[in-house]
């Protein structure tokens, strides 16, 4: 696509959106009497607007069958997570086997690691981001302290070369090799929360295996932004939220993938509950846990039906849309904000702004982290006052995730105009 630096062309790119429709199923904040430009659907998504709906179709079932809804109505609460797996399964490359919806994201993490963190005197060593998003930080390190290791020496941190914003693919690759033999998990973000940066989760799993180690990810940043093929991959596991590219609520449900060739091992090592033992013996309540096979198998406890409700509207969006065509056009609307950030950065080569998410489109989500030394707090309060929800992260970085089930190319062409304008105001 040959982009113009033109609102005539952002509303011809519009009009042309096979996915422009889609936008009108979403509620937007406003701002003045009109929609907010909602660009932070990599921290919230917007709320579907059939989700009072579907929370009122159980809500009626609360109502109406009291217990027996947990076998009567529409959708019978004994077997609501089932509802998901198919759904879910799609948006990460997964059979339904070997994906289940429950907790929250850091409590499936936790009970992954249990399973797939196995140290040894010789194979201890976790790889990961420095500087993960907090919750994989302290999960990781809270693991590590649990099975009697020092985190300074079981953690070792991927960090970007000197001078440069995101990590080399071949480094990642070097480190694994480097550390192989002492190595019992890599666990990375598919996306990098701060850079924006998508990880080569196939080679990187083909690498982490090879050396003899565990391969898992959190999916935070990449279910719903990018595509996935973790039954391909071969990945171990991983575990994703439903909150952010999702739209599923704030502290929306999890979803975990367990690949299938651990599916029926009832050996593995696992914090074991009700919901996850044999559904034929569940309310027999007899002692001796017999794991259901594949990821149902890591359940704890039954469907949180009125958290889950959101979760089943918004997944029945990505359902009648399919991530092929939302990845189509998630690259060409970052592409537009990539070839405008671009133009700024020419027009102030004296503001600082540089952009630290990878310029090639299959090394980034939809997202661009545009750094903003000194200034980088003014410009983001200018950008608020004008009607801009956008993501500030310490020290100088302005988060903007162009989503493309609701954003639209006027969207974006209309954020650059107000950054061009705070840039005039502010750069020195």
């Amino acid at each position: 696509m040959q982009y113009q630096n033109t609102l005539e062309f952002a509303q011809t790119c519009d009009a042309q959106d096979a996915l422009a429709s889609y936008r009108q199923q979403f509620h937007f904040p406003q701002h003045q009497g009109r929609n907010t430009y909602y660009f932070t659907g990599n921290s919230l998504g917007l709320m579907p607007k059939k989700v009072r709906e579907y929370i009122e179709t159980e809500l009626k079932s609360w109502e109406t069958y009291g217990v027996e809804g947990h076998f009567e109505g529409p959708n019978p609460w004994m077997h609501y997570h089932k509802l998901f797996s198919e759904k879910a399964a799609k948006i990460v490359g997964a059979k339904p086997l070997e994906v289940v919806v429950m907790n929250t994201l850091t409590t499936n993490l936790h009970l992954l690691m249990v399973s797939f963190y196995r140290p040894t005197a010789e194979r201890f060593k976790i790889i990961m981001e420095g500087g993960a998003f907090p919750s994989d930080q302290y999960a990781v390190e809270s693991q590590v302290k649990f099975h009697g290791f020092a985190p300074e020496a079981a953690i070792i941190e991927l960090v970007p070369r000197p001078g440069e914003d995101h990590l080399r693919h071949e480094d990642i690759l070097q480190t694994i090799k480097t550390h192989g033999a002492s190595t019992a998990l890599v666990m990375l973000g598919g996306v990098n929360y701060y850079t924006g940066q998508l990880f080569n989760m196939a080679e990187i799993t083909q690498a982490g295996q090879a050396a003899g180690a565990v391969v898992g990810f959190d999916l935070a940043h990449a279910a719903g932004n990018v595509p996935l093929q973790l039954h391909d991959w071969n990945v171990d596991f991983a575990c994703w939220c439903s909150y952010k590219y999702l739209n599923s609520g704030p502290g929306g449900p999890s979803g975990i993938f367990v690949h299938e060739r651990h599916a029926h091992n009832p050996a593995l090592p696992r914090f074991a509950g009700w919901w996850g033992h044999d559904e034929s013996e569940r309310f027999k309540m007899r002692k001796g846990f017999q794991p259901m096979p594949g990821a149902a198998g890591w359940q704890l406890s039954n469907a949180q039906v009125m958290a889950m409700a959101p979760h089943l509207a918004a997944l029945d969006i990505f359902d009648a849309v399919g991530m092929p065509a939302l990845r189509a056009k998630s690259e060409q609307l970052t592409g537009y904000l990539a070839f405008l950030l671009a133009a700024l950065q020419q027009k102030h080569p004296h503001s600082g702004l540089n952009i630290i998410t990878p310029k090639q489109p299959h090394e980034r989500g939809c997202q661009q982290s545009i750094l903003l030394p000194k200034i980088g707090r003014q410009v983001f309060e200018h950008l608020q006052k004008n009607g801009v929800i956008a993501d500030w992260r310490e020290p100088d970085v302005i988060r903007v995730a162009p989503v493309p089930l609701y954003n639209s190319f006027e969207d974006v062409y209309h954020l650059c105009q107000l950054l061009d304008e705070a840039l005039q105001m502010f750069e020195n």
